[in-house]
């Protein structure tokens, strides 16, 4: 279908393309001939107000309206067929199977929060009357939840379909009956306004308010001021770099009403190989990590960006560890980033990190054209990584540095030195269960998913997961952007007292 470039709001195309952007193919740095409308601040205040004039409706739909609405859109995405793919791998770079896999996410998720509330999973809590109880009788209260209101989404750079247009924030968002404004990655617009085709068609289908979707393209920063300043927002999912998300923080912050902002910023997700893994292992965690690296060229928010192997310098499991993975990663090819800006910030990156003394250049990928760049891999000792801050921040790509720790001792200092992170791994075998135990007590403190043995990219959409952790991994320590639980933070708690069943929500009747 013909691309427009425009915005889509409330069921309108509209927008000057003329004075707008173009995006990028990621294989050739080169333009893409197509123009897209950087909306206006007129454009941006009608979408918010139609969402919130779509708020009554929408929000009193039926939990199995809500569902069919979302299965609805889920396959309306699968309906776009081979040109959605095409189109996404073209802006990304990605390939066509992890695009695959991505669209199967995002529907998957979409089903996921329409069976919980076909299934009354967010229905509430119910305790009757009891007018025998002494000194006073109880009154009938019922728990129940009501929507937010309108919430504004930020797309992610590194995930086109998952955590964009119709992703994880705006499936949550939609079950829990809020309206949702999505501000679409400059990174792939043209993926986005196909997306937010299958939303309309859905729209459309399930006779809801158009309002209840808007997409807003552009480049202008203002247009994220607005959003998050707006009146009519209630709440912001966000993710992308730390920067950005602390800029849109401060401006929530000097709202007259205070809204949640829930963030993901970013993690160097620190993997912990213990000592009896690394000696009769090592070779071969070396080489998974270099895989884990690599997927995405690095680009997932889980990739493993540090790893602490135990042993001296010198001795030979460490030397076992450090040839396997410098061999494995030297092997590897080149590859583009996701944007020309994102492939500049990691080439400036890693020159940085050659500059640092005490660090040392094991290996570097195979180099490919201007527009490509090579994973490369460091090592360092824990001193040098303790009082050189610059090691302690997230590269974004496909860079890893090892640090090498003489004892136990300087791993638990580790753990006392990060920040929060999304994940951590510990990898051991039996015999360093004592060891991992302790670790594993005071590092669950600083992320959110602990894993054993098992690397840190992929992300189960399930009622267990937890994709979130301490800060800078994401604003709010609470609350997940993954899995069943992702839709509580666009609801709030109500208690009804003494109800007449007429005057309580469905769910909550006897």
């Amino acid at each position: 279908m013909t691309i427009t470039g425009q915005n889509l709001i409330a069921g309108e195309w509209s927008g000057d393309t003329q004075d707008g952007f173009k995006a990028f193919n990621a294989q050739t740095h080169s333009a893409i001939d197509i123009e897209f409308a950087d909306a206006t601040a007129l454009e941006v205040n009608t979408a918010i107000t139609r969402a919130n004039e779509a708020f009554t409706s929408y929000s009193q739909l039926s939990a199995k309206q809500r569902a069919t609405f979302l299965r609805t859109i889920g396959a309306e995405i699968l309906a776009l067929g081979d040109e959605l793919v095409e189109t996404a791998c073209g802006e990304t770079g990605l390939p066509a199977m992890r695009i695959q896999g991505e669209r199967g996410r995002t529907i998957a998720q979409l089903g996921l929060f329409a069976d919980l509330l076909e299934a009354g999973e967010y229905q509430g809590i119910v305790e009757h009357a009891d007018n025998d109880r002494q000194p006073l009788p109880k009154p009938d209260t019922r728990l129940g939840y009501l929507p937010l209101g309108v919430v504004g989404v930020f797309a992610a750079s590194n995930f086109p379909l998952a955590f964009s247009t119709a992703g994880g924030d705006t499936a949550s968002a939609l079950a829990a009956g809020c309206p949702v404004v999505m501000k679409a990655h400059a990174a792939h617009p043209a993926t986005a306004e196909l997306v937010a085709r299958a939303i309309l068609k859905a729209i459309e289908l399930c006779e809801v308010d158009r309002g209840v979707f808007s997409l807003i393209q552009g480049k202008n920063y203002a247009i994220a001021t607005q959003m998050v300043t707006h009146p009519l927002i209630k709440a912001v999912g966000f993710t992308g770099s730390e920067r950005v998300g602390m800029i849109l923080q401060a401006q929530i912050h000097q709202r007259p009403e205070p809204i949640p902002f829930y963030g993901e910023l970013g993690s160097i997700n620190p993997q912990f190989i213990m000592p009896n893994k690394v000696a009769q292992d090592g070779a071969e965690i070396a080489q998974a990590l270099v895989a884990s690296l690599m997927m995405g060229q690095g680009q997932f928010c889980t990739s493993p960006g540090v790893w602490l192997v135990a042993g001296g310098e010198k001795s030979k499991n460490y030397q076992t560890f450090i040839k396997s993975a410098s061999e494995a990663l030297a092997q590897q090819p080149a590859g583009v980033m996701l944007t020309p800006a994102m492939c500049a910030s990691y080439k400036a990156a890693v020159a940085e990190r050659k500059e640092v003394a005490g660090v040392t250049l094991l290996a570097t990928g195979q180099s490919g054209n201007e527009q490509e760049c090579s994973a490369s891999l460091f090592a360092t000792d824990f001193a040098t990584f303790a009082k050189t801050p610059l090691l302690q921040e997230e590269v974004f790509g496909f860079s890893a540095l090892v640090v090498r720790c003489a004892d136990e001792a300087e791993m638990m200092q580790f753990v006392s030195l990060i920040k929060g992170n999304l994940t951590a791994s510990i990898h051991g075998v039996d015999s360093d269960l004592a060891l991992s135990k302790e670790l594993s007590l005071s590092l669950a403190h600083k992320v959110g998913r602990l894993i054993y043995n098992q690397m840190p990219t992929g992300v189960e959409v399930c009622a267990s997961m937890n994709h979130g952790g301490p800060f800078p991994a994401s604003t709010n320590i609470r609350t997940t952007s993954v899995g069943s639980e992702a839709i509580t933070r666009f609801r709030r708690p109500i208690c009804y007292q003494n109800m007449p069943a007429e005057l309580l929500p469905s769910l909550l009747q006897d």
